[in-house]
């Protein structure tokens, strides 16, 4: 079962201009990078609901996330 971990921050990969440009929500960014224990997925989404899917998909230990106010 993954562990959900809050986290202060992680970098956005959507910039203000892409959020704007995208009024139906659509946009998810992905950076998929070979770590020393394995892989590292970070993601950012306008709609986070289904960019948490997808990453839950993967079947991750620990899924970091950050609440955004």
């Amino acid at each position: 079962m993954t562990k959900r971990e809050f986290v202060a921050s992680l970098p956005d990969l959507i910039t203000p201009e892409e959020y704007a440009a995208d009024p139906e929500g659509r946009k998810v960014k992905l950076r998929i990078r070979p770590t020393a224990d394995g892989v590292e997925v970070i993601g950012d989404a306008v709609r986070p609901k289904e960019l948490e899917e997808l990453l839950l998909a993967l079947d991750p230990a620990v899924l970091e996330q950050m609440l955004c106010g």
